[in-house]
């Protein structure tokens, strides 16, 4: 018995899980090393197929020089799909590492050895929140089923519109800082009030010597106080998976 594969379909087909991949390797929490890289590439492979009905009929390349010139394309649109992204789903762990700032929590970071990264201690609890309810709410298969529709509005071996992108990436950033904080300011405005009450108990009373007590005094308030951020996190979640489908879709041609 002889297997005869087609050669463009099969060319076509690694080309979409290269991009599949670049974005795998960038978009928590698939870039965590918990995931090992052969379960992202067979997952990419995986979902190349799937997404093989989207593809429209176009011409492979043929050559070396071609093949290669198409590899790194797909691996561009890939990372910088990706990165936007990540940068969007950055934003509620950034939340918890504002609070950790104004909560004194900022000095107890710790090395995250599957991000390899250094994670301080809400900020970490913040991301492990999200992710959670990332999967819960089911907005993992809906930000992958936006990459997978990328390939029909940029078939396999296009170039990506520049410029376009570096407008989607400075939206993202924007989002990013605007949200995090939005997140952490019941936090900060507690804490904050605190400092000023502390502050005002030194210049009142001096002999009782409040700056001994105040770094004690906002960790014990963080953690009495933390759930303050935790109602607002779904509703996050649900509006990041809702703009990074927005974004990736924009990144590929279509409208923002």
């Amino acid at each position: 018995m002889t297997l005869t594969i087609a050669g463009a379909p099969a060319v076509g087909l690694l080309l979409a899980s290269v991009r599949v991949v670049a974005w795998l390797f960038v978009v928590p929490p698939f870039s965590s090393r918990a995931v090992p890289a052969t379960a992202k590439v067979v997952l990419s492979v995986a979902l190349a197929i799937a997404a093989a009905p989207l593809m429209p009929t176009t011409s492979v390349p043929v050559t070396t020089g071609e093949l290669v010139l198409a590899v790194f394309n797909e691996v561009l649109v890939g990372v910088s799909m990706g990165f936007v992204t990540y940068v969007l789903f950055a934003t509620i762990a950034s939340a918890g590492s504002i609070i950790d700032v104004f909560g004194g929590f900022s000095l107890a970071q710790g090395f995250d050895p599957l991000g390899l990264t250094m994670n301080t201690v809400m900020g970490k609890l913040h991301q492990m929140l999200a992710t959670v309810l990332l999967f819960v709410s089911g907005g993992h298969l809906l930000v992958i089923g936006g990459l997978l529709r990328t390939f029909e509005m940029l078939p396999v071996g296009s170039a990506p519109d520049l410029g376009n992108g570096a407008q989607v990436l400075s939206k993202a950033f924007g989002i990013f800082f605007v949200t995090a904080v939005q997140i952490a300011l019941p936090m900060i405005a507690v804490l904050f009030i605190a400092d000023l009450g502390l502050a005002l108990m030194t210049k009142v009373a001096p002999q009782l010597n409040a700056i001994n007590v105040m770094f004690p005094a906002k960790i014990g308030l963080t953690l009495l106080l933390v759930g303050l951020s935790f109602p607002v996190l779904p509703g996050v979640v649900d509006r990041l998976v809702e703009l990074a489908m927005q974004a990736t879709s924009a990144m590929a041609g279509g409208s923002s």
